[in-house]
């Protein structure tokens, strides 16, 4: 079986799609897709199709639901499987449980690039960091489960990876800028800050590769416009170490030109106090 979360939710057997139509078993499967091989509590499952005023009818179902699923999924497999569909989408006490390795859905490979695109950015291995990071966000097809009608468990799972999602574009970044890459790196800073206006990090980021592309005075700009819009809009000041990369800018502190120190930080923190 192959899951896909990062963007529209596909789910194959055999090439045979098990993704069904009817939103509510679509937010079962997401859901269990997300932790595979863990039992997924019935009250959990309730809450994410329900919220908090499940009906009375809604252990009958749910039951129904997964049953549904498992017709689908013993579809896929054939009559000439080993298992049948109960054995992966199993019931245990209290919950079901989708016994599936975790790299056959592509959240848990995406997560398994970012650890290993951060082990290689702390040890300064920044050409592994960034492939793995970009490996990492390859695999995005889109937002998280765009296709999945979310209930209140699935909004925090969504909210979480496109989180991830940000960080992980900060991290492949930061290492790309390590590498020299800055001038590559314009068009898409461009994007992100016009896309996360208030974003310091990305916004630092951009003004790095501005100052190392030779573009002291728009790096300089990039700053005033946040400032203005963090004064304007929030009523605060940019961050310490912001304030100190843009003196930095001002001062030409050669720390702008290599990133150096015992520890391989990100852009942003470099200047932190």
């Amino acid at each position: 079986m192959r899951i896909q979360v990062l963007g529209p939710l596909s789910a194959e057997v055999n090439g045979g799609s098990i993704v069904p139509t009817a939103a509510k078993p679509r937010q079962i499967l997401s859901l269990m897709a997300l932790y595979p091989g863990r039992v997924m509590p019935v009250p959990t499952l309730m809450e994410e199709i329900w919220g908090t005023e499940p009906p009375t009818s809604a252990l009958t179902t749910l039951q129904t639901y997964i049953l549904q699923l498992r017709r689908r999924l013993g579809t896929a497999m054939g009559p000439s499987s080993p298992g049948s569909a109960k054995d992966v989408l199993a019931t245990r006490h209290g919950g079901y449980l989708l016994q599936i390795p975790e790299d056959s859905v592509d959240v848990h490979q995406y997560e398994r690039l970012v650890r290993e695109g951060q082990a290689a950015f702390e040890t300064g291995d920044n050409q592994v960091s960034a492939r793995r990071f970009a490996a990492a966000l390859d695999l995005w097809k889109g937002a998280a489960l765009v296709d999945v009608r979310v209930g209140p468990i699935l909004e925090i799972e969504v909210r979480r990876l496109e989180e991830s999602r940000l960080v992980t574009v900060e991290r492949r970044i930061d290492a790309d800028l390590r590498l020299g890459r800055h001038a590559e790196l314009l068009a898409e800073l461009a994007d992100l800050t016009a896309r996360h206006p208030q974003h310091e990090g990305l916004h630092s980021q951009a003004m790095v590769a501005l100052y190392r592309s030779g573009r002291q005075a728009a790096a300089l700009e990039s700053y005033r416009r946040l400032r203005m819009r963090l004064i304007e809009e929030l009523g605060v000041e940019p961050s310490p170490q912001l304030q100190r990369l843009h003196q930095a800018m001002l001062s030409v502190d050669p720390q702008l030109d290599v990133l150096a120190g015992p520890r391989h930080s990100s852009t942003f923190d470099l200047f932190a106090a």
